[in-house]
């Protein structure tokens, strides 16, 4: 049902309803969230979360761009407290259109002057606009409206002015005959006497809309007997939270911490669901590329790194600094060059020195007598040990070296792999095995050479000591494990270290196995954009490769 048709429903409904202030989107969704069938968009509230006066200082097209949020943060119809009109009958019916457009059901405008002055400042001094020029207005937003069911209320100052329950009923008669869809009748008092003595008079010609602001002691069935249409509530939810912020800018002022209020205050993760983040969310999960799928990423650094000599003494190999900082900043800033922050980290050796901020740290203090896979184990474990019940939302895993510099490139090309395992394997591995180094060399099912554009790779086998014939290329250290298939990597990496030796295994064992039982690990070509700091000299190329 439109927003316009259930407010014209509230406004004619048999039984008293209510609408509740708000003045931005959130305010307005919390008052949805309570129960309210429809917002009041109070102009004394919106001018004074803008901070300034409700004398239309805040100009229209301000207040349009507020009620917009709060049309779009809720499902229920708005009200807004329209002041004058803004200006004459061309202001009116260019409002009424902009309303419509917006989603905004009613508008509400009064009998006094332009600019405004709010109904309690100085209430009986201020003048009332000619009635026949506020007929005109209201009849120029009804021939605007495109909507039949937008309805136009119209508000009479008459009491708050002074001018008695005779002027009140002359007005509300001749803009009920201008084409008003309700009256609002205003008064400053502090009893009900003046709308009630209204009501009495007036009948049922048009729904009655009050404002108890004043005579807020009066019994709320009061108004049902009387016969009313709609209470409003018309600046509560500003002027409590005007209290509590009050109270809480004194309250840190005066003590300088967040102990006396943090349990006091909502928590930041309600402001986050009344902001709708759980639906960004899914929606990313629906519409992202897998670029921006959730990942999470494992980087294997717990072995000293002796190649080195004595620049490991002190510290391991993946905090040897290259170009100013460690190593593993190196890769930390690649990772989050990629959207990738999630990262933890297996330190073993001299554990302690690896200390980089916003990292997870999982430690294998028997890194001397285990291989790389029992230092996976442990990651997983603890990942696991996060969330024991699986109920964490499915992210891919991407397993790397501490020791190995890359461009985000690389982790680019593995997340748009739509394959469950895949690796990047550099064509250009003659050079690893002209100076001897350890590398981990790969056989694939189709050489890179003689591949033809869309046909995926596979691995074959890979080895350090792969004869010369069979090598196609250098396994770059990066695996990409598709999020659906996280839980069986870590089951057969549990498997494998289970197995005489697992624990002394190395990752291209795993890999190994994983073919050798029929799972495709996905071989993506490429040259160049990393590096292997397995020397010295290395530290040389590598400052001048970041």
């Amino acid at each position: 049902m439109k927003k316009t048709t259930r407010f014209k429903q509230l406004l004619t409904s048999p039984t008293l309803e209510f609408l509740c202030e708000a003045h931005n989107g959130l305010s307005a969704k919390i008052a949805e969230e309570a129960g309210f069938p429809g917002i009041w968009a109070s102009g004394l509230s919106i001018s004074a979360q803008f901070g300034v006066r409700d004398s239309n200082e805040a100009s229209w097209t301000q207040v349009l761009e507020v009620l917009e949020f709060m049309s779009d943060a809720t499902t229920v119809p708005i009200l807004l407290d329209g002041d004058t009109g803004y200006g004459n009958f061309n202001n009116m019916r260019r409002l009424v259109r902009k309303l419509e457009q917006r989603g905004v059901a009613a508008v509400c405008i009064e009998d006094k002057l332009f600019p405004k002055t709010n109904s309690f400042v100085h209430g009986t001094a201020q003048p009332l606009a000619d009635m026949e020029e506020f007929c005109g207005k209201i009849k120029a937003g009804k021939d605007a409206q495109t909507d039949p069911d937008f309805c136009i209320i119209a508000r009479v100052e008459a009491f708050i002015a002074g001018w008695g329950l005779k002027e009140a009923l002359r007005r509300a008669e001749a803009y009920r005959r201008a084409g008003a869809d309700g009256i609002l009748i205003h008064s400053a008092l502090s009893v009900p006497d003046e709308v009630l003595a209204f009501k009495k008079e007036w009948g049922d010609r048009l729904p009655v809309v009050i404002v108890p602001t004043k005579y807020y002691t009066t019994p709320t069935e009061v108004f049902r007997q009387a016969g009313f249409s709609i209470v409003i509530w018309a600046n509560h939810l500003l002027r409590s939270a005007l209290l509590a912020m009050q109270k809480t800018a004194a309250t840190l002022y005066r003590e300088q911490n967040l102990l006396s209020i943090e349990d006091r205050i909502a928590p930041v993760s309600e402001v986050f669901r009344l902001q709708g983040q759980e639906e960004l969310d899914r929606a990313e999960r629906l519409y992202l590329p897998a670029s921006g799928r959730k990942v999470e990423a494992i980087v294997l650094a717990a072995a000293r790194g002796t190649e080195l000599g004595d620049l490991t003494v002190e510290k391991p190999k993946t905090m040897v600094e290259v170009g100013g900082q460690p190593i593993l900043s190196h890769i930390v800033d690649g990772y989050n060059g990629a959207g990738i922050k999630e990262i933890t980290v297996v330190r073993g050796y001299r554990k302690e020195k690896v200390d980089l901020p916003n990292l997870r740290f999982v430690d294998n203090d028997a890194y001397g007598e285990t291989g790389e896979l029992w230092s996976l184990k442990l990651a997983l474990d603890s990942l696991r040990t996060l969330d024991p019940k699986n109920e964490k939302e499915e992210k891919d895993l991407i397993v790397s070296y501490g020791d190995v510099l890359f461009r985000t490139y690389i982790l680019q090309i593995l997340l748009d792999s739509d394959a469950d395992y895949t690796i990047v394997v550099d064509v250009n591995w003659q050079e690893s095995r002209n100076r001897g180094r350890f590398a981990d060399f790969t056989q694939c099912s189709e050489p890179f050479s003689r591949l033809r554009f869309g046909n995926p790779v596979g691995l074959v086998r890979m080895s350090p000591s792969l004869p010369l014939e069979q090598i196609h290329g250098e396994w770059m250290g990066f695996l990409r494990v598709r999020s659906s298939k996280v839980q069986e990597f870590h089951t057969q990496v549990d498997r494998l270290v289970c197995e005489d030796g697992g624990k002394q295994l190395r990752m291209h064992d795993l890999l190994n196995r994983l073919v050798t039982e029929g799972t495709e690990v996905r071989v993506l070509y490429t040259t160049g954009n990393w590096m292997d700091v397995d020397s010295v000299e290395d530290l040389i190329l590598a400052a001048q490769f970041v």
